[in-house]
């Protein structure tokens, strides 16, 4: 199953019920809601990919990526290049509409939709009777209870956790039928059905503190999928191929082949789409979108996106060579948000494309909090008078100290984002600007992510958040039940008062009281700043004139994944 949010190597996209990281220049936690249309940039087609001519069957989808894979058991994925093959090879529980409702598709293992108790408390899912593994093995309700008790048990440590941990029970009825009891309400828990699922009669003997490291998820031999494809290849660092699952219950996927290339850097990407060595990049550089337009043979897609950047910073002064953490009194993390020019961001680097962010809510869905956020112009002036407010004075080098310790620490951010390279730069220089030493470092992403991001091992991180579904609960990120392993609060931060307002968020069902307890998230959240919320962006979709789709099939940008939305219906030319 997928996890609350992910971090997005190419651009940010989560995995099932949450976030993922965002590395590749896109983004990976859970959306917040359909994002607003207001932004600079199309949803739909700019050229002829969506058509009414009659699929064809057969050849090879190519895209690529400039992250490696982590692993694929759904256990586990936490980024959004791994999470971008679990899309391909395995079926998701339920999945999303258009609009970001949870949907039994016709290739999703849920025969129908679940059925809610009156109390809220209790889920009665349905199987489709013919889904079947890729070993031919049918798909059952085992497969399901295996899932969620793993995900359960501590000692497998699976960053899902906080999706199921108000799950009091889960049985079985019968071979097709699930039934899930709550502990309490939990208004998210739908979403949390957006999931893949593990095959219990490959993983029933496996000890749970053994799976992350065992073959199923990392060898394609010896991973047993339930997707339209399966995993063929992996040449580490070079490309991953997938081919049609003869297995397949579903609809039959029109493309036989799909192949993952992987690339140096996103620049590399782009002139891999221009030559028609790829047919789909999932985040051109904004710098680049206008140059890809002009050859006017390239799809180009773009509007903003269920993702957001920021920077987060690490409370455990185990992160720091004198055990000193230079951003630990909340002044000093406000001043470095006035420091920075985000809208100077925005601007010259997203060239427009983003929206500024005060708090963890997209602009524009239900849980926008509007003014109830703490704003932060760029404002050097009152970032120097906060400083100086929090002890920190000139050193000889002009870089503050306080104490004996230098306002010094480095930002790590994944390599080959060049967004996030001119990013970087700029927030160096603005911090340099008041006296606050940052060394920017880039890190290849898959092992940063694995060594460094889900371990909670850095001083502060340039990163974004994928939101793969429509709610906005985010307490897997920020609540302290959430320290690594067990959630993706690595930052270590804590916060009784933000702790217990998550809980109350998602104990009431009432979207406008909801609303009510996010905004007072956004004004707690704002104010003591465990991240400096950057921007919102759109991530420039790239579709090659071999590509082809029914218009009502078309990518949908506002989703995670949403540039894979629907490609079981799409066809490419075998010419």
């Amino acid at each position: 199953m997928r996890k609350a949010k992910k971090w997005a190597a190419t651009l940010a996209v989560l995995l099932l019920a949450g976030a993922v990281a965002a590395g590749c220049g896109n983004s990976a936690p859970s959306s917040t809601g359909t994002p607003s249309s207001s932004q600079q940039g199309n949803a739909t087609p700019q050229t002829g990919n969506g058509t009414a001519e009659k699929p064809v069957d057969g050849g090879t989808l190519t895209f690529s990526s400039f992250s490696d894979i982590v692993s694929v058991n759904p256990l586990f994925v936490q980024d959004t290049a791994s999470g971008d093959i679990v899309y391909l090879i395995f079926a998701n529980l339920y999945d999303l509409d258009r609009q970001g409702k949870i949907a039994a598709k016709p290739w999703s293992l849920a025969a129908e939709l679940p059925q809610v108790s009156e109390d809220g408390k209790t889920y009665t899912i349905k199987l489709k009777e013919n889904a079947k593994w890729s070993d031919g093995q049918p798909v059952t309700a085992d497969d399901v209870v295996f899932t969620i008790n793993t995900i359960l048990n501590p000692e497998t440590g699976s960053p899902l956790t906080n999706q199921f941990d108000k799950v009091e029970s889960v049985n079985k009825l019968d071979d097709h039928t699930v039934q899930i009891k709550l502990k309490q309400v939990y208004a998210p828990f739908q979403y949390s059905l957006y999931n893949q699922i593990v095959p219990y009669h490959v993983l029933k003997d496996v000890k749970p503190k053994e799976l992350q490291n065992h073959p199923f998820g990392k060898d394609p031999a010896k991973t047993v999928t339930n997707g339209a494809w399966k995993w063929s290849e992996w040449k580490q660092k070079q490309y991953l191929t997938f081919d049609a699952n003869e297995n397949y219950w579903g609809p039959k996927p029109h493309i036989q082949k799909i192949v993952m290339k992987i690339y140096a850097d996103q620049n590399t990407e782009v002139q891999a789409l221009l030559k028609g060595d790829t047919d789909l990049i999932q985040a051109i550089p904004v710098t680049q979108v206008e140059a890809v337009k002009a050859r006017g043979n390239i799809n180009v897609i773009l509007a903003p996106g269920p993702q957001y950047e920021y920077i987060s910073f690490n409370f455990d002064p185990k992160n720091f060579p004198d055990q000193f953490v230079p951003f630990a009194s909340q002044k000093a993390r406000q001043a470095i948000a006035y420091a920075l020019n985000r809208q100077g961001m925005v601007d010259n680097v997203l060239k427009g494309t983003g929206t500024v962010m005060n708090a963890p809510f997209l602009p524009g869905s239900w849980a926008d909090p509007g003014d109830a956020a703490v704003k932060y112009d760029y404002d050097p002036e009152k970032a120097k008078q906060l400083l100086k407010e929090d002890g920190w004075t000139p050193g000889p080098d002009g870089i503050l100290q306080k104490d004996g310790h230098r306002f010094s620490f480095e930002l790590q951010y994944n390599a080959g984002n060049s967004r996030r390279e001119q990013v970087a730069a700029v927030i160096q220089q603005n911090l340099k600007d008041v006296g606050i030493e940052v060394t920017p470092k880039a890190i290849d992403f898959s092992s940063w992510i694995d060594q460094n991001v889900n371990p909670g091992k850095y001083p502060a991180i340039l990163l974004a958040w994928s939101l793969t579904n429509p709610d906005p609960d985010q307490e897997q990120i920020f609540s302290s039940k959430y320290f690594p392993p067990k959630g993706q609060n690595t930052g270590w931060y804590k916060n009784p008062k933000l702790d217990e307002l998550w809980v109350k968020g998602y104990s009431t069902i009432d979207q406008n009281e909801r609303k009510k307890i996010y905004a007072e998230v956004a004004k707690e959240i704002s104010t003591d700043l465990p991240y400096v919320f950057l921007y919102q962006y759109g991530q420039p979709e790239g579709l090659g004139p071999r590509v082809h789709f029914a218009e009502e099939d078309r990518p949908e940008p506002s989703l995670a994944y949403g540039y894979f939305y629907h490609i079981i219906n799409w066809w490419v030319d075998n010419k």
